[in-house]
């Protein structure tokens, strides 16, 4: 299983990126997908999930209400729209791969395969 995180870039506070992530392999659709972060100086911290079906989207609480996880599971890929995008909201964005099928958790170890990162730069 390979993933390929792409859509990150620079922008100003308030603006809007959407991230999308790329799976290889036939089984992309039996698992849970997550988003994660590392700001400077932080540990890798949870963003969102979603569970295998879509159905269930799970956020950490600094962004509810403006980031959007989703799945298109006919194309292998993840999604992360971030709207009102913040100084804070600046890290490294990594794609995961659950190692179950439902969504929620935001334990590392609850995921066994990683994308390399995309860096999203928000300037005040």
């Amino acid at each position: 299983v390979q993933l390929q995180a792409s859509g990150g870039g620079l922008v100003q506070a308030g603006g809007s990126l959407r991230l999308s992530c790329a799976a290889s392999g036939r089984t992309f659709s039996n698992f849970a997908m997550g988003w994660f972060r590392r700001s400077p100086g932080k540990e890798r911290e949870f963003v969102a999930s979603i569970s295998w079906n879509g159905i269930g989207a799970y956020y950490t609480d600094s962004v509810k209400g403006r980031f959007t996880i989703s799945r298109d599971n006919r194309k292998n890929a993840l999604y992360l729209q971030m709207n009102t995008l913040k100084p804070e909201d600046t890290a490294v964005y990594y794609c995961a791969r659950g190692r179950h099928g439902s969504g929620g958790s935001r334990f590392l170890s609850e995921y066994d395969y990683w994308g390399q990162g995309t860096q999203v730069t928000v300037s005040s």
